[in-house]
């Protein structure tokens, strides 16, 4: 099988590091990749964003599957423009990714297939900011409705602060605050058979302890220790397929990979956000302990064959995932930075690194190229071990200005 992979993230190397390891990928490319995917895939200069330039590319290749990773490509409709040449592709078509491409939607699909949400106000005149606000009270949550590359969403004790970034926005979802821990819980699905993976935690503060600002997130983990053995099966049941089903219905069935933030409250499960494809830094950890081979998997869910896929196969080994970013991130990241150690790091034991934002120089030197640089990913087998072994390999790293959190997974 021919896979390429569109986006150029660490998702992205994730993806592309599993489809490297699988014996039935004979040809594998990425557009527009970054530093450390090109070691791996053959990387072309391709906007991710252009779905006839992705599509001419991939007929070019003769890509026997395109897979979509970030979501604004998706809701762009590269998706669709790559099945519109007859070649399958991984990934939802811009009307249903629609899921994560606007909050209001996802809470019309929710309401439809009763799917358990907080409950919410869709605003968009600053009377109905504070109207919404003041039937919640504190603390407050923000959502601005469109993408935010996992940076619109403010929560806090300050009405003042809540008020500023929901006028801000176009139009914001508002809604109760849910307590409990969070879960990200990824399920494969061709638009009726749902497959969910293994649930991963991530970390979105940029600080430890869970302080400053919202981010794309600074780590993660997985498997989760403390989660009701139950909750795979019940959020397939009260969540995962009752939305595929309510989005089939609406005539815009759901194809590639439904990702459910959900929140275990006191009253029970509920949904925090629907995304229309794989978490980061969440995919580093859940791939790192799946055993069957990606492509397959991949491939079943785009042509409409996952009725009869064989049951995924996992590891009993845990994964870390840590993240590097860049020195003022997530304000606005300095770039050009050299980094080192990336070797020293690849030889931990259970340890590899995976690149966000890199590129090279002039002098073909790895430099930072973005906010999120990298992810280092550990397993070992337990949470602990690979969670030694990720900082291990972190302390590796030499980058001016680099900033990571020392708490991801501490104590799990």
């Amino acid at each position: 099988m021919k896979v390429l992979v569109i986006g150029g993230g660490a998702r992205e190397h994730a993806l592309c590091r599993s489809l490297s390891l699988d014996p039935d990928v004979t040809a594998l490319h990425c557009a527009p990749g970054n530093a450390g995917i090109a070691e791996t895939a053959q990387v072309h200069p391709v906007d991710a964003l252009d779905g006839a330039a992705v599509a001419e590319l991939a007929a070019s290749l003769e890509a026997d599957l395109v897979v979509v990773g970030p979501e604004a490509p998706l809701v762009a409709g590269v998706a669709d423009a790559v099945r519109a040449r007859g070649i399958p592709a991984f990934g939802p078509s811009a009307e249903a990714a629609r899921l994560e491409g606007s909050k209001a939607f996802a809470k019309s699909v929710m309401a439809s297939a009763n799917v358990p949400t907080a409950r919410s106000y869709v605003c968009s005149t600053p009377a109905e900011i504070d109207a919404a606000l003041d039937a919640f009270g504190a603390p407050y949550v923000v959502k601005d409705d469109g993408l935010a590359a996992g940076k619109g969403v403010v929560v806090t004790p300050d009405v003042d602060v809540a008020r500023a970034h929901a006028l801000a926005c176009d139009q914001v979802v508002i809604e109760e605050f849910l307590d409990g821990p969070e879960v990200s819980l990824f399920a494969v699905t061709d638009g009726e058979t749902v497959v969910p993976l293994q649930p991963a935690q991530d970390f979105k503060r940029a600080l430890d302890g869970d302080q400053g600002p919202n981010t794309g997130g600074m780590g993660a983990y997985s498997p989760l220790p403390w989660a009701d053995p139950g909750l795979v099966d019940e959020v397939l049941r009260t969540v995962l397929q009752p939305t595929v089903d309510e989005l089939r219905r609406r005539g815009t069935p759901f194809s590639g990979l439904l990702y459910a933030g959900l929140a275990i409250t006191s009253r029970g499960v509920r949904v925090i956000e629907f995304n229309a494809r794989f978490g980061d830094p969440e995919t580093q950890v859940v791939l790192a302990r799946l055993k069957t081979p990606l492509s397959g998997l991949l491939h079943a869910a785009a042509t409409g064959a996952l009725a009869s896929f064989p049951p995924l196969r996992w590891t009993d080994d845990a994964a870390v995932t840590v993240v590097v970013a860049s020195h003022n991130y997530p304000g606005t990241p300095r770039t050009g930075d050299a980094i080192e150690g990336l070797d020293e790091a690849d030889a931990v034991d259970g340890a590899y690194v995976l690149h966000a934002g890199t590129s090279r120089d002039a002098s073909g030197a790895v430099v930072s190229a973005g906010g999120r640089v990298l992810s280092v990913t550990a397993t070992g087998a337990d949470i602990p071990a690979a969670r030694e072994r990720a900082y291990e390999a972190v302390a590796r790293v030499r980058m001016r200005g680099a900033q990571y959190r020392t708490d991801i997974a501490a104590g799990k």
